[in-house]
């Protein structure tokens, strides 16, 4: 017997290639100021998590980051693990 074998598409590929997007397009908008403490930006961040992580964890270390990010804050350096 032979079987046909249908590969799902990798809905997280695709996900995080669509979050990358938005992260995109946010960056050239220029509606707001850069006003993050942070190098690399927090969309940088951001950008950079969807790229090597799978879509949760890259969702929630953005969350985290996005929450760390405040007008009580430091800031500085603070590169993806």
């Amino acid at each position: 017997m032979n079987y046909i074998v249908l590969k799902q598409p990798n809905t997280k590929f695709f996900i995080n290639k669509f979050f990358i997007f938005l992260i995109y397009v946010y960056q050239n908008i220029h509606i707001f100021p850069s006003s993050c403490k942070y190098i690399p930006t927090c969309s940088e961040y951001a950008k950079e998590a969807f790229k090597k992580y799978n879509f949760f964890k890259a969702f929630s270390l953005t969350l985290f980051r996005l929450i760390k990010c405040n007008p009580f804050s430091y800031g500085g350096f603070d590169p993806l693990k």
